[in-house]
């Protein structure tokens, strides 16, 4: 029995790991519509393995009761077989995920092995439940059986949230039309990133011709159709037309501490493929009419109090320096005649990825807590409307230069911390000093959780441009409440 008890421990802290990092943290299952399924599959293995821990913690099933048994460990098997297959038609699971479970699939062959003679010989006996006590393993079982017990509640829970209403994944044709008229043809490079799959949904239903160039094809699988895939520039003739031009592509910023290789990877991912995109567009034989980059607020530094316009001096950073480069790269496109601009994205808000995707799991489990002294300023934007601005300044043939993509009431971190713990209905008690921060992320943590940036979007409320989401309760509300869709937007 030790030996059983061992390989069920390290069946459950696998499996624990995959339930935070890969369904909570990552792929952020609880709040995509296209998880409902899963979701439903995962709530029922759950149950059983809450059945299994109580079992192994203070139970023998015997005679009959230990053939149903067998036969719950069969089920078990049946619903993950049929969850890898959900798995692969609804979503592209990283590698380590992928990795994972097979070492629990291995694991749980293990577990098989192990506890099929104490089945056998339990099925050999009168039929009843015989309670026993097995000292530490009881309550180690036990704390599983707890914690497996809680997420089949969950999974279920959300399952049923995300299957009943719209969610931000969903096509918006709505964000687009209100500017975009005629059927443009768009290139988006990052088309399967946050923002680019949003983006990209929403003009293929509001009739638009969308290339996605990306460079992982299995990415783009799940885009809707009609959209062209391609992964190389190269692939283009020099007759190819495109109407626009959305660059989005770009390795996560936030993912990882910067160090010199990460730094490197970040500034490729960004300056060198935005000159080999404006070399592509110098070859063309028609040039787009305008091309947008994905810029971000990084580019005015670390900290700044005042109000942050499009003309405000910027601070030298690492931040800065990457932002500028590929905004002066950006520029270049200008030679050939193109409209050039450059969007100076804040925190786009989406529950189910980017900035706010990454907070929320430590704020669901009542875990949220402000950053620092909380008293820096967050410049923040909902992910709707920074779809809504690209359309909008595709449109205006007479607006060039940068743009902060952000919204109008930038917050404090303290304030943003309690908002997002209030619509989840959880308490927000606790502080992440800021000495902890730098020591565990060091100059990524500093630029970007504790810098302070008061950005306002001046070129693009003189533009007329009008926000779905101008204030953060209001762009929190339409993130999590997936039953109530975005306010119209306002002038």
């Amino acid at each position: 029995m030790e030996a059983l008890m061992i390989v069920v421990t390290a069946q459950a802290l696998l499996g624990a790991f995959d339930l935070a990092y890969h369904h909570e943290m990552t792929e952020r299952l609880t709040w995509k519509k296209t998880a409902s399924a899963e979701l439903r599959l995962h709530a029922a293995r759950n149950g059983i393995y809450a059945v299994i821990f109580l079992v192994l913690a203070w139970a023998e099933p015997h005679g009959l009761l230990a053939i149903a048994f067998a036969g719950l460990l069969v089920i078990e098997i049946a619903i993950t077989l049929t969850d890898f297959v959900i798995e692969d038609r609804t979503r592209l699971l990283p590698a380590s995920e992928r990795v994972l479970h097979t070492v629990l699939a291995i694991s749980y062959g293990a577990f098989l092995a192990l506890f099929a003679p104490y089945l056998v010989a339990w099925a050999g006996e009168p039929t009843a439940l015989v309670l026993v006590e097995r000292g530490a393993w009881s309550a180690v079982m036990t704390v599983f059986a707890v914690g497996v017990a809680y997420w089949t509640l969950r999974d279920t829970a959300r399952s049923h949230a995300v299957g009943q209403a719209p969610s931000v994944a969903d096509p918006g044709a709505d964000l687009v039309t209100d500017y975009l008229d005629g059927n443009k043809r768009i290139l988006i490079t990052g088309g399967t990133g946050f923002i680019g799959r949003r983006l990209t949904a929403a003009l293929v239903e509001a009739g638009h011709h969308v290339t996605v160039l990306t460079r992982d094809a299995r990415k783009a699988r799940d885009l809707p159709l009609p959209v062209r895939i391609t992964t190389d520039l190269d692939s283009f003739g020099d007759d190819e037309v495109f109407d626009a031009v959305v660059h989005l592509a770009g390795a996560p910023v936030a993912t990882r501490r910067w160090t010199a290789k990460r730094k490197s990877v970040l500034r490729a991912s960004r300056i060198d493929t935005t000159r080999a995109l404006v070399a592509f567009i110098g070859r063309l034989e028609i040039k787009p009419e305008v091309l947008i980059t994905a810029s971000a607020i990084g580019y005015y530094g670390s900290d700044s109090e005042r109000p942050v316009t499009e003309n405000t001096k910027p601070q030298p950073g690492f931040s800065n320096a990457m932002c500028a480069a590929c905004e002066a790269e950006s520029r270049k496109a200008c030679r050939y005649g193109v409209r050039v601009v450059q969007l100076r994205l804040g925190l786009v808000l989406a529950a189910h990825g980017g900035p706010l995707g990454m907070m929320m799991p430590s704020f669901e489990f009542g875990l949220g807590a402000r950053l620092g002294s909380g008293r820096q300023w967050m410049s923040w934007v909902h992910l709707d409307d920074v779809i809504a601005m690209i359309a909008f300044l595709i449109a205006r043939d007479d607006l060039r230069g940068p743009f902060n993509a952000v919204a109008p009431v930038p917050v404090r971190n303290a304030q943003f911390s309690v908002a997002l713990a209030r619509q989840l209905g959880r308490p927000c008690l606790f502080a992440i000093p800021a000495g902890v921060i730098r020591f565990v992320f060091g100059e990524m943590g500093q630029e970007l959780l504790l810098a302070s940036k008061r950005v306002q979007p001046i070129r693009l409320c003189d533009a007329g441009f009008g926000f779905r989401c101008p204030n953060l309760e209001e762009a929190l509300r339409v993130s999590l409440a997936s039953d109530q869709p975005a306010v119209n937007p306002t002038a």
